[in-house]
């Protein structure tokens, strides 16, 4: 099983293994042909609402990535690529969010590291 990093998609570092963008909108200012994606799941996304109600307030995070998971529960087949590639080894996650710690991939990784360690 390969380790998920996560790193905004405005950051010049290196990715490891499978890339995925797991943003709902594309991230502004960047060009689809600027980056090397495996795919771009957006299914995976908080929905409209949650994000609206979230708003990237610290505050909210702890309910939001409560709420997301829920979201996440019920998305297994946007859920199977990102999966099945981190059990092929490594994926970097990215996302366009300012905020480094409170956002959706810091909870998508998350929810993927305790699927993959509760399924084997």
């Amino acid at each position: 099983m390969g380790d998920i990093v996560i790193r905004r998609v405005y950051d010049a570092e290196p990715t490891k293994g499978a890339v995925f963008l797991v943003d709902g909108m594309w991230p502004r200012g960047v060009r689809k042909e600027d980056l090397k994606l495996d795919g771009w799941v957006r299914d995976v996304a908080p929905s409209p609402d949650l994000r609206r109600w979230f708003g990237h307030r610290p505050e909210r995070f702890e309910e939001f990535r409560h709420r997301y998971r829920q979201e996440l529960d019920r998305a297994p087949d946007a859920l199977r690529p990102l999966l099945e590639a981190a059990r092929r080894g490594p994926v970097t996650l990215l996302y366009a969010a300012k905020d480094t710690e409170h956002n959706n991939a810091v909870a998508l990784r998350d929810y993927l590291r305790d699927r993959l360690t509760t399924a084997g």
